[in-house]
C-alpha cells in the first residue's frame, strides 16, 4: 500500500460522496443524511446537494416525493432528512428541556386533535386551540402553536407527513416509547457515529469529536455517553496520522485505492455539501478559508450572501453567487487565487458552461449565463 498523503485523502473525500447519480431514494440511502436549510439561493440546500447525486433531479423533488420515500425530517447532527431505519436509532428521544405538566397537557390535547384528523397544518392547530403568541428563539414573535408543534416533533410525538407550500404538515408518530437498556443505547450511539463517519469521511480527529458532540441534538438522552462513544469509535474506525493530524474513516474503505478519482466536471456545491461541510478539513485540503456569510452583515461579506463553493477536478478553486432573474440563471464566479485571464482559460470556461446548463435544467431556467465576480 502506498504511503497515505493529503492528496489521497482529498481524492477519497470527493469521489466517495460524489458517486454516480442514482435514484432519489438510493441517493438519500447512500448519503445517510441530507442536511436541510430554508434559504433559497437560488434553491434550498437539500436540493442543491441532491442535484449532483440524483438522475434528472429538479429543485423541489424531495419535498414533492417525500411522503413516498420512507424518510423522515428530524434533527441528527443538524436538521435534515434521513432514512427511517436511521431515524429510529434516536428514539424515544428525551429532550434536555423538561416540560411542565401544563405544557404536557397542551401537547396531549394537540396530539389527540392530530390523531382524529390524520394530518394537520399548524394553522388548523392555531385556529382550534388559540394558543396565542410567544417569543421565538430569535427574539421575535411567533404562534405559540407552532412552537408547541416544534417541541412535539422533537420529542417524537409527531412526524412531518409532508409539506404544503414549504410548511410542515404533521401526523402522529407511532413508535416504541420504551427507553432501550444501556448496551442497546451504546450500540445505537455506535451506529449513529458510523452513519456520521460514512457521510463525512475522511475526518480529522477534531471534527470526529465535534460531530459526536453534535449527536447531542439527535440523541440528547445519551449525552453522558459521548466520551465512551468516542473511545469506541477510535478503536473501531480506520485511522492514520498524515501531516501531523489523525484522520478517521470507515474500516472497510482504503483511501489509497485507485477507485477514488475525482471527475473533470465543475460543480457549484451548497455550503452544506459533505465535500465542503467541514471548514477545518476544507482549509487543510485547499489552503484557503471558505465562510458561509448569509448571516454576516452585508458590508462585512467577502464572498457573498450564499456563495457556493466551486469544485473543479479535485480542487475547490473559488465560489459562485447564483440567482434567478426573469427565468435566467446567473452566476457570478470568484476565484480564490484572485482571478485574471489565465485562471479563466478555455477548459474552465467550457466546464462552467456545462455546469450552468445542468444547474439551469435543475432550476427550470429558460437561459443561463455566468460572469466573473
Amino acid at each position: 500500500m502506498p504511503a497515505l498523503t493529503l492528496a489521497h485523502l482529498r481524492h477519497y473525500a470527493i469521489a466517495r460522496t460524489l458517486f454516480k447519480p442514482t435514484t432519489l431514494g438510493r441517493a438519500i440511502d447512500k448519503l445517510g443524511f441530507v442536511q436541510a436549510d430554508p434559504i433559497r439561493a437560488p434553491a434550498r440546500a437539500q436540493d442543491l446537494t441532491l442535484r449532483h447525486r440524483v438522475v434528472d433531479y429538479r429543485a423541489g423533488d424531495l419535498e414533492r416525493r417525500y411522503a413516498k420515500l420512507g424518510v423522515e425530517e428530524d434533527f441528527f447532527v443538524n436538521y435534515g432528512f434521513l432514512p427511517r431505519r436511521h431515524h429510529a436509532l434516536m428514539h424515544p428521544r428525551t429532550a434536555r428541556a423538561a416540560w411542565a405538566p401544563a405544557r404536557w397537557a397542551q401537547a396531549h390535547a394537540v396530539l389527540e386533535f392530530i390523531r382524529e384528523r390524520g394530518a394537520v397544518h399548524p394553522r388548523e392547530v392555531d385556529l382550534h386551540f388559540a394558543h396565542g403568541k410567544t417569543t421565538n428563539w430569535f427574539g421575535g414573535s411567533s404562534n405559540a402553536s407552532t412552537q408547541l408543534l416544534d417541541g412535539m416533533h422533537y420529542r417524537g410525538l409527531i412526524r412531518v407527513a409532508r409539506r404544503d407550500g414549504g410548511t410542515r404538515v404533521y401526523a402522529v408518530r407511532e413508535g416504541d416509547a420504551t427507553e432501550p437498556d444501556a448496551p442497546t443505547a451504546a450500540a445505537r450511539m455506535d451506529a449513529l457515529v458510523d452513519l456520521v463517519v460514512a457521510k463525512y469521511a475522511p475526518l480529522p480527529f477534531a471534527t470526529l469529536g465535534q460531530l459526536i458532540s453534535h449527536l447531542g441534538l439527535g440523541a440528547p438522552q445519551w449525552r453522558a455517553q459521548r466520551a465512551g462513544t468516542l473511545a469506541r469509535a477510535k478503536q473501531r474506525l480506520a485511522h492514520k496520522r498524515v501531516e501531523g493530524i489523525d484522520w478517521y474513516w470507515p474500516a472497510t474503505e482504503k483511501p489509497t485505492s485507485s477507485r477514488w478519482r475525482a471527475d473533470e466536471n465543475v460543480r457549484l456545491l451548497t455550503p452544506f455539501d459533505p465535500v465542503v461541510w467541514d471548514r477545518r478539513r476544507f482549509e487543510l485540503f485547499w489552503g484557503w478559508a471558505y465562510r458561509f456569510e448569509a448571516y454576516t452583515p452585508a458590508p462585512k461579506r467577502k464572498l457573498g450572501y450564499y456563495a457556493l463553493p466551486l469544485l473543479w477536478h479535485d480542487q475547490v478553486i473559488g465560489w459562485g453567487n447564483v440567482s434567478m432573474v426573469d427565468g435566467t440563471l446567473h452566476a457570478q464566479i470568484g476565484r480564490a487565487d484572485g482571478g485574471g485571464k489565465a485562471v479563466f482559460a478555455k477548459p474552465l470556461r467550457d466546464a462552467l458552461d456545462a455546469e450552468m446548463e445542468r444547474f439551469g435544467a435543475f432550476m427550470g431556467a429558460s437561459s443561463t449565463r455566468w460572469s466573473r465576480g
